[in-house]
């Protein structure tokens, strides 16, 4: 997975594309556009996501601290990545949006879950502890999958964008 300069720069930016959105969107809990930003940029960047998603990751840690919430984000992020790399590369034009829709709304619903083995692991949580954590973080998790859902409306209108940028850029 070699870098071109010209990817390096790009993946910088989108990266940091990312978590502007995410600051910007802090006001309304749960609801926010890295869902879609990830699908979308794993259907056109593939493996080489990995770079604009750690970007991410890592102006989060510097920016707001490499604290104990930081240390999930270095994985629940992946998951959605690696659930679009498991996707077939050509669905019908008529599925994708669906498609992409429900597996950004999935991550969504599931985030507290995928979250929560790190939060017991760091605070010494019993599997009944992280299992009340979880379903404590149920209302959040709706609402984030519901979102998600609807903000991935956006997902495909992004992948025209971007391959469209590749080819004219």
């Amino acid at each position: 997975m070699r870098l071109t300069i010209k990817e390096i720069a790009v993946f910088g930016m989108l990266g940091g594309v990312m978590y502007v959105s995410k600051m910007i969107m802090e006001l309304l809990p749960n609801i926010h556009l890295l869902g879609v930003f990830i699908v979308a940029f794993t259907v056109v960047y593939r493996q080489k996501t990995l770079y604009i998603i750690y970007t991410y990751v890592f102006l989060n840690g510097i920016f707001s601290g490499f604290a104990s919430w930081w240390i999930p984000y270095l994985y629940v992020w992946t998951v959605l990545w690696a659930a679009v790399m498991l996707l077939p590369k050509n669905m019908p034009k008529k599925v994708q949006p669906v498609v992409y829709m429900a597996v950004c709304a999935a991550h969504g619903f599931l985030f507290g879950t995928l979250y929560a083995p790190a939060q017991a692991i760091l605070f010494g949580l019993s599997f009944q502890g992280m299992v009340a954590w979880i379903v404590a973080g149920l209302p959040w998790d709706f609402m984030h999958g519901i979102s998600n859902f609807f903000c991935g409306i956006l997902i495909m209108p992004l992948v025209y964008a971007l391959r469209y940028a590749e080819k004219n850029v």
